[in-house]
């Protein structure tokens, strides 16, 4: 079974976190959350990192940073080994959901599912989708022009 670390700017890692056991309560053993904060010395977010690591306790770690770039991303970049811990950045709820769901898959297939996830669960939402518009009247005779 893999672990999952989140490292993220203050508050987003724990709050990604708690949202993840309000689906997965089950969860909680399997997945950290390391809050960057910004007056932190990227030595000392490495070194509690490393701690989050020796307590998930498991095979292997997929690390999850939310930018590409900032010290959360860099301080994982440390961390992770490419072996038994890879890194994934732009990390967003779906993803960590479809994570969770599958942590007992090999890292591989975790990080594949992890980015269908991700990808999968940016979508954008018409507000003109039919079950946003009025509804026509019953007595409408005019059976061509229809919504699909």
């Amino acid at each position: 079974m893999n672990g999952i670390l989140i490292i993220a700017h203050a508050p987003l890692a724990s709050a990604l976190r708690q949202c993840v056991l309000h689906v997965f309560p089950d969860s909680a053993e399997a997945v950290a959350a390391l809050d960057v904060q910004p007056n932190v010395p990227p030595e000392e977010s490495l070194a509690q990192a490393r701690a989050m690591m020796r307590q998930l306790a498991q095979h292997n770690t997929l690390v999850v940073t939310d930018v590409f770039g900032a010290t959360p991303c860099n301080v994982a970049q440390k961390l992770v080994d490419g072996v038994r811990s890879k890194l994934i950045t732009g990390v967003n709820l779906p993803m960590l959901l479809r994570t969770v769901s599958y942590r007992h898959e090999s890292l591989d297939a975790l990080i594949s599912r992890a980015m269908i996830g991700a990808t999968q669960g940016v979508i954008q939402v018409a507000v003109t989708a039919p079950q946003n518009q009025a509804r026509r009247a019953t007595h409408d005779q005019d059976h061509r022009d229809h919504q699909q």
